[in-house]
């Protein structure tokens, strides 16, 4: 390290006694309390906005470089800095950016298919890494970025807020002391809008501004089929298999996370299955728009609802339990807590009043800098193994309704009525079906094949074609590596 000081060193040896473990990699990144961390940020034509101001706001952090592989992107980033007097290194391809030496961290809010693979880079370039959620766009490669991380002792943090919620770990230790005895059912949930993206008639014409191979990266390389309010890139790629993971993975992710939180479960579930559709309209669309997914796990069971459609149609509002429409309902025998952002829960009793109230939350972008500082892992509230965990659990779900086959309605009830709160589930999503015009009778939803798995191994049980798709054929140059 340049320019280092006598006291400096001090504070670095008295580091280094504590943390003996550390590579010489790690040890070079141990940085004195009065240096900056400087930053760069990896895609931020929308999550990434908000990785720019959380990042400006932590004391001591620099952001000095931008990553973005669309021009006009780009030149937006860079008159933002230019208005505050400020500087910045510009990149188009992350592998130049990763050879910067005037970068201590990477964060990351690329789309899914990115998120492992840039990760990943970043850490065996010696970067420690925010990165977006979900880590991952299939279970395989989450894994991957943990070994990274441990490999080269880098400090990894997964952009799972509501993580960094004092409000919530309170509630999450109240209700697990007892408080409102046994949980019954962990339930998620996404009652989010989401309009038809309309239907093409073909290959659509990337515009000149987008570099195109870099955007697709590991994914498979083909020319995109949708040409929404968006344009024919960016954002309505969530609802696309090749890149995107559906509204589970995009917002449901933190509420799956939440409700593995409350239950205490650390591993993938021993049993999974999904049921749902893409209904209401015909776009170009591949994802559910309606989708429920169980988690059979020995605590309770995760329940996780989609919903794209209004409360019934013609509505702008949409369905709630409880008042929350994107949030998380922890049912209990003595009464339940109701999570409607990762800034609050409120827990009611059986007669629905309301007996205790929790609030607050902290920086996530803080606390991942409290870590790069002291080189503490055990400091990070979303660390990547809880990062991977919830991500992989979103595409265990998917991976189950994607192998499945449209089904009768009688059958789905008959197939799925001695699991617990499903069948109620079920009822209620036919019935929000039926209030926007859509008779499940004659327009099926997919039932997914119930999959076992192997939580140890992270594998399905006896299902080839389940197994296949933890695990993508990536693209030359971009390959997430067998060995990190």
């Amino acid at each position: 390290m340049s320019n280092i000081t006598r006291r400096s060193f001090i504070k670095l040896a008295a580091l280094a006694a504590s943390s003996a473990s550390l590579t010489a990699c790690s040890w070079s990144r141990v940085r004195g309390a009065n240096e900056d961390i400087r930053i760069a940020i990896v895609g931020f034509r929308s999550r990434g906005l908000d990785h720019i101001d959380g990042f400006s706001k932590v004391k001591g952090v620099r952001i000095t470089a931008l990553c973005d592989v669309d021009s006009d992107v780009m030149a937006k980033g860079v008159a933002l800095f230019q208005k505050r007097g400020q500087t910045v290194e510009t990149y188009t391809d992350i592998r130049k950016l990763l050879e910067s030496k005037n970068v201590d961290a990477i964060s990351i809010a690329t789309p899914n298919h990115w998120h492992s693979l840039g990760a990943i880079w970043s850490v065996q370039a010696g970067k420690d890494v925010y990165v977006e959620k979900p880590v991952s766009h299939e279970v395989w490669e989450g894994r991957k970025i943990i070994e990274a991380a441990r490999k080269y002792k880098k400090i990894v943090q997964a952009g799972m807020q509501c993580r960094s919620s004092y409000s919530l770990a309170e509630a999450v230790e109240w209700v697990q002391a007892g408080n409102l005895g046994k949980i019954k059912v962990a339930r998620g949930l996404c009652y989010k809008p989401r309009a038809s993206i309309g239907k093409t008639t073909g290959d659509q014409i990337v515009p000149p501004n987008i570099n195109y191979d870099l955007w697709t990266g590991p994914a498979e390389l083909v020319a995109p089929h949708r040409n929404g309010s968006f344009g024919p890139v960016h954002y309505d790629w969530h609802w696309f298999w090749n890149y995107g993971n559906g509204d589970l993975g995009n917002q449901g992710i933190h509420q799956v996370d939440i409700c593995r939180w409350f239950l205490g479960e650390k591993a993938l579930s021993p049993r999974v299955f999904s049921i749902g559709g893409r209904l209401g309209y015909i776009d170009d669309g591949e994802t559910p728009n309606t989708q429920m997914v169980f988690h059979d796990y020995p605590t309770a069971p995760l329940i996780f609802e989609v919903r794209g459609l209004p409360e019934k149609k013609g509505s702008k509002k949409m369905d709630h339990i409880h008042g929350a429409s994107i949030g998380a309902i922890i049912e209990c025998e003595n009464g339940y807590v109701v999570i409607p952002s990762y800034t609050e829960a409120l827990a009611y009793d059986n007669s629905h009043k309301l007996i205790r109230k929790f609030s607050g939350a902290t920086s996530h972008f803080q606390n991942f800098i409290d870590a790069v500082r002291t080189r503490k892992v055990s400091l990070l509230k979303g660390e990547i193994a809880e990062g991977h965990i919830s991500s992989a659990l979103c595409h265990t779900g998917n991976i189950s309704y994607r192998i499945g086959a449209k089904t009768s309605p009688a059958e789905i009830r008959e197939r799925i009525k001695s699991d617990r709160d499903a069948l109620p589930t079920f009822n209620r999503m036919a019935e929000h079906l039926a209030a926007n015009g859509v008779d499940i009778e004659k327009e099926n939803l997919a039932l997914g094949v119930v999959l076992k798995m192997n939580p140890a191994k992270e594998r399905f049980i006896d299902n080839d074609a389940a197994n296949a798709l933890l695990k993508r054929n990536y693209r030359k140059p971009f390959v997430v590596p067998d060995h990190v």
